[in-house]
This record gives structure tokens, sequence and C-alpha cells, in this order.
């Protein structure tokens, strides 16, 4: 993407090495995949998203005793600085993390103006390994993510290593899609789709709510498309990034990643036919109206 020109956005925090107040995974332990399987508790169920994860933590071999500190080797570390959003301590690859967001908010802003309204930014909390949120216990492990309680898009840049290193997703434009996907939870938020969604979960099934939750995703997917078109800042190539990392986070792809058998049931975020379809769609649209991902079939 020809970022260059862009200018950086100026919300943002850089949170304190072990603010959360908890270690990492050690290592990781499948915390990675785990990862790209939840990679937005927070806009999942608030703060209780957590208590959710559990279960497929254990079946991944993953403690979650770990993500709450109380996981052996995991004693609470001391509190350290607070957050700061001082330019001079961020690092390039934060840098260029704060072009992509200054472009979603030159980009939705436009676009709630044309309807009216006016948009009210994210911001953009960086952290290492651990820190804290609105909606709970920041860990690397869980991947970017979106809380609705403080209104915050939180990310550990570490992840865009994984991304093309462990599921073969390079480029800017795939990290790109990473922060405006998260952005995209945050237009959600701001239109009230994720109250809504969230109350309608808790008097449904598992199953539905995971239905649900998937249709959620792909609406993201979709507002993360929309950006890329209207930027105009799109270079060769980079569809086929975008298109490879929508695939790589597909639910059915990560399953069969981590060696089981694809359960549509089990699905939050969407196979990697839909992430394709839906990012697609923004892009070849331009148009948020295009991405009611709760109207018919997926």
């Amino acid at each position: 993407m020809r970022l260059d020109d862009e200018q950086e956005s100026t919300n943002f925090e850089v949170q304190g090495r072990g603010s959360g107040g908890f270690g990492g995974f050690g290592g990781g332990g499948g915390g990675g995949m785990l990862g790209l399987l939840l990679p937005l508790i927070g806009s999942r169920f608030g703060c209780m998203g957590i208590v959710v994860v559990v279960g497929i933590m254990l079946v991944m071999g993953v403690n979650p005793l770990s993500l709450l500190g109380g996981g052996t080797g995991m004693a609470p570390t001391q509190q350290s600085a607070p957050a700061s959003n001082d330019p001079q301590q961020l690092t390039e690859i934060q840098h260029w993390s704060l072009k992509v967001l200054g472009s979603t908010e030159r980009t939705w802003g436009k676009l709630f103006q044309q309807s009216g309204q006016q948009y009210r930014p994210t911001i953009l909390s960086f952290y290492s390994q651990s820190g804290t949120s609105g909606c709970g216990a920041a860990q690397s492990a869980m991947g970017p993510f979106y809380c609705p309680t403080d209104q915050k898009v939180y990310l550990d840049t570490d992840f865009f290593e994984e991304l093309r290193q462990r599921f073969g997703a390079p480029g800017d434009f795939a990290q790109a899609y990473v922060i405006a996907h998260e952005v995209g939870h945050h237009i959600q938020n701001l239109e009230g789709t994720l109250g809504d969604v969230n109350k309608r979960q808790r008097s449904v099934s598992e199953e539905q709510g995971n239905a649900l939750q998937v249709r959620v995703e792909l609406q993201a997917d979709c507002y993360a498309g929309v950006w890329a078109k209207d930027t105009g800042l799109m270079e060769q190539g980079d569809l086929e990034e975008g298109m490879t990392a929508a695939h790589a986070i597909g639910d059915d792809t990560l399953q069969k990643a981590a060696g089981r058998r694809p359960v549509e049931a089990s699905f939050t975020h969407g196979s990697s036919a839909q992430r394709m379809e839906w990012l697609r769609r923004g892009l070849s649209t331009g148009d948020p109206s295009q991405c009611d991902t709760f109207k018919g079939a997926i």
C-alpha cells in the first residue's frame, strides 16, 4: 500500500511492559493459534468473553489459568508505568500502524458525514506481550482485538510477524487488513450492532450465538474492504495479500491446521471462503450498505 504520504493518527497509547500485571504464555504453547481462532474476545461478549474461551484453550493444550495470571509460573508482575502517547516511543511498525489508523479515520469520517453523523475514532493501544484493556487482560496470544467497553483496539505488533511466518500471509496490505478489521468492529459498536448481537446471544443456544458472531466478523471484513476501496492506496499484489490473509484466518482452515475436522457449528469468524467473499465485496463496492451480513443467508 502507498502509505508514505499518509498522516498518522494521534489516537494511540503505548502501554508499559507488563502493565497487565500478568505474564505471557511463555513461548506460545498453542497460544498463537488461539489468537487467530478468537482474536476478538472483547467484541464477542464484552468482558465476559474470556469465560467462553476456556474450553477451546483446553482443547488446544493451553492452560486457561495463564490468561488470568494463575497458571504455573505465571506470577503477577509489578505494575509498570502508565500508558503514554509520546510519538518518540514508537517503533517503525507502530508508526506504520498509525498511518493505517489515520487512513481509516479519514475514510469513516467522510462516510459518517455523508449519512449526517459524526465519526468518533477509536484509540489504538499498543502493548508488548501483556497489557490491560477495558475487557480484561490483554495477552499477545489473543491476537489483535477490539474492546467495546473502552472503544479501543489492542495490538501487539509482533502478531504481524506471526501472520507472515506461521500462517503464510505476508505483506503490508495483510497487516493493514488486520487493523481495518478491528476498526470495523468499532464501526459496529458505534452503529449499535455489537450491543444488539450481545443481547441476542444471551438468549440463544451456543450454536446460534456462534452463527451470530460469524455475521459480526464477516461484516467487519467487509468494512475493511470498504476502507481499502475508499483509500485508493492499493497497489498491485495487495488484493492477493488480502485474500491470502482472509483465507489463512478462516475457521475451517484454522481447525484443519490444528489437526481437527472443521465443524461449522463451532465457527465464530466464518470459513475461509466466506471471509474472502465479504472482504472482496467491500473492496469491489466501497459501499458499507452492501455489508449487511445479517440479512438472509451467508
